[in-house]
C-alpha cells in the first residue's frame, strides 16, 4: 500500500456542532400576537362575565305619569353610572294596563300603588312614595267619622280615577245613586273653590303624594283664610284589616301649614304606598344589584314634583302586603354574598380553563421557539461516519483531521448536554461508538507510522526534499511491504 506525503497543509477541520432547530422569528411574532389576543380575550371575557349588559323592560303608564318619569330617571342613572343594566320603557294608556302587561310577564319592572290589583309574581324592590288620605271639612266643621260622609256630597281631589274607586271602597258605597255623591273634583280645582257654597261639597278627600303635600303652599294659603279643617281618620286599624294595601300614616304637627299650624298636633290617617316591583323570577343577584343602585341614588331619582324623593327600603317582613324580592331582602339585611361567594365557582372553572389554554400555548411556544434537543444517540451516526473514513486516510495529517473532527463532536456533545440542546437519550450508544472510532484511529496511526519508517529506510538519501529554491516538486512514494 502506498502512502502519499502531504502536498500542502490541510485546513483545520471545524468541530461538528449538534444540529439545532433555529428559532423562526415570524413564528415567535405569531406566538406573541396570539398570547396578546388570548390575554385580551381573557380580560374581555372576565369583564363580560361580571358586567354583562342586561336589559330590563319597565312597564309604565302615560309618558307624563309619575311612574314613567321615574323610569326615565332610573334609566339615566344606570347609564351615567356605567351599570350593566339597561332600561327599556314601555308605555301604556294608564298604570292599570301597565300592571296587566307586567302580570303577563311582558315586563320585568313596574310601579304599583297598593290599592291596585297586585300581580301574583310581583316582588318589592323599594318603596318609592306614600300617598296620604286627607279628610278635609269646610271652615271649622269637623267630621267625626267616615260614616258621616255617606250623607254628604264629597269631592275626591286626586290625579286619576283610581283614587275615586279607592275612596268609594273605603266608604263602603256600592255602585248606584249613592255612589254618584262621591265625585272626582274638576281638573284644576282648588280647595277654596270646592268649598264654595255654590258647589255644595260637604267634604273633600284629597289623595296626594306625601312629598307633594309637604311642599304645597296652597294648604297654607287656604288655611289663612279659614277655608278648611283637617280631620283625623280614627278607623285606620279597621280599614287596614279590611284593605291590606292601606297603611297607617301619621301627620306631624305643621305638615300642611306652618302658620297656622296644620295639623296642630300629630294626626292619624291612612295612606297608600307606591312600590317598585320586579318579577319573582328575576335572579337574586340582579334584584339585589338593582335595589342597591336605587337606594344609593335616591337623590338623583326624585322627580321635580317630589315623587320618589324619599325612597325607602322594601319591607322584609313576612306579612308585608307585597313581599320583598329575595335579592332586595338580602341587600337590606346585609346578607348579600361577597364577590368570592358569587363568583368562586366561575373563577375556579375559569382558572381551570386558563390552565388548559396556557398549557396548550406553552406547548406551542416550546414547539416553535425552543431549541429542540438532539438525542445523543443521533451523534453516533457522525461518529461512525468518521470510522468509515479511517481506512481512506493514507497520511498522518489526514488521520489528524479525522481525530480533530471526532474530538469536535465530543466537545459539542459535552456542551450540548450542559446547556440542554442535547438529551441523554442514546448516550451509551454514543460513548460506545466514540470509543470504538477512537481506538480505530489509534490503530491506524500506529500502522501509518510503522510503514512510513520502513519507506524511509528503503528510499535513503534520495528521498530528501530538494532545496527551497527548486521549482521541482518531488513526491515520495513508499510501497508497502
Amino acid at each position: 500500500m502506498s502512502t502519499e506525503g502531504p502536498a500542502s497543509s490541510p485546513s483545520e477541520p471545524q468541530p461538528r456542532r449538534p444540529k439545532v432547530i433555529k428559532t423562526n422569528q415570524q413564528q415567535v411574532l405569531l406566538y406573541v400576537v396570539l398570547t396578546l389576543l388570548l390575554s385580551l380575550a381573557t380580560v374581555w371575557g372576565g369583564r363580560a362575565m361580571l358586567h354583562n349588559s342586561e336589559t330590563l323592560t319597565f312597564a309604565v303608564g302615560a309618558p307624563n305619569s309619575d311612574e314613567a318619569l321615574f323610569a326615565a330617571k332610573l334609566a339615566a342613572v344606570l347609564k351615567n353610572n356605567a351599570s350593566r343594566f339597561r332600561i327599556k320603557i314601555v308605555n301604556s294608556p294608564d298604570n292599570t294596563k301597565a300592571l296587566a302587561q307586567f302580570d303577563r310577564k311582558q315586563a320585568d319592572l313596574a310601579v304599583l300603588r297598593t290599592d291596585a290589583k297586585v300581580p301574583l309574581r310581583a316582588r318589592t324592590l323599594a318603596i318609592l312614595e306614600h300617598d296620604l288620605v286627607l279628610l278635609l271639612g269646610p271652615g271649622n266643621k269637623k267630621i267625626k267619622s267616615l260614616a258621616e260622609l255617606k250623607k254628604k256630597k264629597v269631592a275626591v281631589l286626586a290625579e286619576n280615577d283610581s283614587s275615586l274607586a279607592f275612596v268609594r271602597s273605603i266608604l263602603d258605597i256600592p255602585d248606584g245613586p249613592d255612589a254618584a255623591k262621591i265625585q272626582m273634583a274638576p281638573q284644576g280645582a282648588t280647595l277654596d273653590k270646592l268649598f264654595a257654597p255654590a258647589n255644595g261639597y260637604g267634604a273633600v278627600i284629597a289623595v296626594v303624594h306625601a312629598s307633594k303635600a309637604v311642599r304645597d303652599k296652597a294648604y297654607e294659603h287656604v288655611a289663612k283664610r279659614g277655608g278648611f279643617t283637617l280631620n283625623a281618620i280614627d278607623e285606620t286599624k279597621a280599614l287596614a284589616r279590611k284593605f291590606p294595601g292601606i297603611s297607617d300614616e301619621t301627620l306631624t304637627a305643621g305638615t300642611l301649614s306652618a302658620s297656622p299650624e296644620i295639623p296642630d298636633d300629630d294626626l292619624e290617617t291612612i295612606g297608600l304606598e307606591w312600590l317598585l316591583v320586579a318579577q319573582s323570577r328575576m335572579s337574586a343577584t340582579t334584584a339585589g344589584d338593582l335595589a342597591r343602585i336605587v337606594y344609593e341614588n335616591k337623590s338623583a331619582l326624585g322627580l321635580d314634583n317630589g315623587f320618589a324623593s324619599k325612597i325607602e327600603p322594601a319591607s322584609v317582613e313576612k306579612d308585608a302586603y307585597v313581599m320583598a324580592h329575595q335579592g332586595a331582602a338580602d341587600y337590606i339585611n346585609d346578607d348579600t354574598k361577597s364577590f368570592m361567594d358569587k363568583y368562586s365557582d366561575m373563577m375556579y372553572l375559569g382558572a381551570a380553563a386558563l390552565s388548559v389554554i396556557g398549557s396548550i400555548f406553552a406547548a406551542i411556544y416550546a414547539k416553535i421557539t425552543r431549541i429542540a434537543p438532539e438525542k445523543a444517540g443521533e451523534l453516533s451516526t457522525a461518529v461512525l461516519d468518521i470510522g468509515e473514513r479511517i481506512e481512506h486516510a493514507h497520511s498522518l495529517d489526514q488521520l489528524e483531521c479525522l481525530q480533530d473532527e471526532l474530538e469536535g463532536i465530543l466537545r459539542g456533545a459535552v456542551i450540548g448536554l450542559r446547556d440542554g440542546t442535547i438529551s441523554t437519550d442514546g448516550l451509551d450508544t454514543f460513548k460506545l461508538g466514540y470509543e470504538f472510532v477512537r481506538d480505530e484511529i489509534g490503530m491506524r496511526r500506529d500502522y501509518l507510522k510503522r510503514h512510513c519508517d520502513e519507506a524511509d529506510k528503503v528510499a535513503g538519501p534520495a528521498a530528501l526534499p530538494p532545496p527551497e529554491d527548486s521549482k521541482v516538486v518531488v513526491v515520495k512514494t513508499a510501497q508497502s511491504a
